[in-house]
C-alpha cells in the first residue's frame, strides 16, 4: 500500500478497555477507523448512571467518543453502532466499508462483555450453564461473524491483517471454565484463519496484554489514571498493569512492519512486541507482565496465578 494513503481498520468492540486504546494506537499511526459496538451517546441518555464498575449497560464510554479520540490523535475515526451478535447489522457494516473506501487493511475482534457472565472461584457444575453459553455467543461467535464479513475484502486485496484479542499467551488454565474455554478459543481462531488464508496474503494472530489499567479496573480500585499507582495498596501486582494504548501500540506496529507475516498463526504479547519493535505505553514505560509474572506472581508464597491478563 502507498505510503500516502491511510490504513483502513474495523476495531469491533472499541467502547472501552482494550477495543478503545487499539482504536486511539491505531490513530497515532493516521489510520482511518472504524470504532463498533452497543454503546451510543443517545442510548447513555436513555439510561441511568452509576452502578458497579463493570456493569457495562450503566459506564459512561461510548463509541462516538472513542471514535473523537481517534481523530485527535491524528486517525479518522468513525463510530458505527453495530450488534455483532447481528449477521445482518454486521454484513451492512462491511458493506458500508467496501463502499466508503473499498478495502480494509486491519481487522481487530476485541468483543467481549463476558465481566457479568464470570464467576471466579466456583467450579464449573456450579457454573450457570446459560451464562457460559452467553459469553461464547458474545465473545466467540461475534469474532467469527465479524471475520466472516470483514475478511472477504482482504482475500480479494490480498492484504490485511486480523487480531484476535484475547488473554494469555499459554496453555495455563485461566481460573473459570467458560473463560477459558472463550480465550483460548480465540486464539485458535486467530491459527485457523491464518491457515487458511496464508496463500491469500493475509495475516491472522492473537494478542494478549498484560495486567490492564481500563477504566473499568480503575473505578474497581476507586483510582484514576493520574494516581494509579496508589492501587498497589489493594493488589500490589497493580504496580505491573499497564494501559490499554500498550496493546493498541502492539497492534500499530505490526500492522506497520511489512513482514508481519512471520508472526502469523501466533499468540503474541504486548510486553514481548514493545521489545521487539520498541514502543511504549502512554506513561513512556515498557511494563513486561510475562517477566513480571515469572518473577513475582508465579513465585509468590502461594504460587497462585494472581491478577488477570484481561
Amino acid at each position: 500500500m502507498p505510503s500516502h494513503e491511510p490504513s483502513v481498520a474495523l476495531v469491533a468492540g472499541a467502547t472501552r478497555g482494550a477495543g478503545r486504546g487499539i482504536a486511539l494506537a491505531l490513530g497515532e499511526a493516521g489510520a482511518i477507523v472504524y470504532c463498533t459496538g452497543r454503546s451510543t451517546r443517545a442510548d447513555k441518555g436513555r439510561r441511568p448512571g452509576g452502578g458497579a464498575p463493570f456493569d457495562l449497560a450503566r459506564r459512561p464510554e461510548t463509541i462516538e467518543d472513542t471514535a473523537a479520540m481517534v481523530s485527535e490523535r491524528g486517525g479518522v475515526g468513525i463510530a458505527v453502532r453495530v450488534d455483532h451478535t447481528v449477521e445482518d447489522e454486521v454484513a451492512a457494516l462491511a458493506r458500508r466499508v467496501r463502499a466508503e473506501h473499498g478495502r480494509l487493511d486491519v481487522l481487530v475482534n476485541d468483543i467481549w462483555g463476558g465481566e457479568a457472565q464470570t464467576e471466579w472461584g466456583k467450579p464449573f457444575w456450579e457454573l450457570a450453564v446459560s451464562d457460559g453459553f452467553s459469553m461464547i455467543e458474545r465473545a466467540v461467535y461475534t469474532h467469527i461473524i465479524t471475520s466472516r464479513h470483514a475478511v472477504p475484502m482482504m482475500v480479494e486485496n490480498r492484504r490485511g491483517l486480523i487480531v484476535e484479542v484475547t488473554d494469555g499467551d499459554s496453555p495455563a488454565y485461566r481460573g473459570n471454565l467458560f473463560y477459558d474455554l472463550v480465550k483460548s478459543a480465540v486464539s485458535r481462531l486467530a491459527y485457523g484463519m491464518a491457515e487458511e488464508l496464508r496463500p491469500h496474503g493475509v495475516t491472522a494472530l492473537a494478542i494478549t496484554p498484560g495486567f490492564l489499567r481500563s477504566e473499568a479496573m480503575l473505578d474497581h480500585f476507586g483510582f484514576t489514571e493520574a494516581n494509579w499507582r496508589d492501587a498497589a495498596a489493594q493488589d500490589p501486582h497493580f504496580i505491573a498493569s499497564e494501559t490499554p494504548l500498550y496493546v493498541g501500540r502492539a497492534i500499530a506496529a505490526l500492522a506497520a512492519d511489512p513482514a508481519v507475516a512471520r508472526w502469523s498463526g501466533q499468540v503474541l504479547s504486548s510486553w514481548g512486541l514493545a521489545e521487539t519493535y520498541g514502543f511504549t505505553d502512554a506513561d513512556g514505560r515498557q511494563p513486561h507482565w510475562g517477566r513480571y509474572f515469572e518473577e513475582v506472581v508465579r513465585a509468590g508464597p502461594s504460587g497462585a496465578s494472581g491478577a488477570s491478563a484481561g
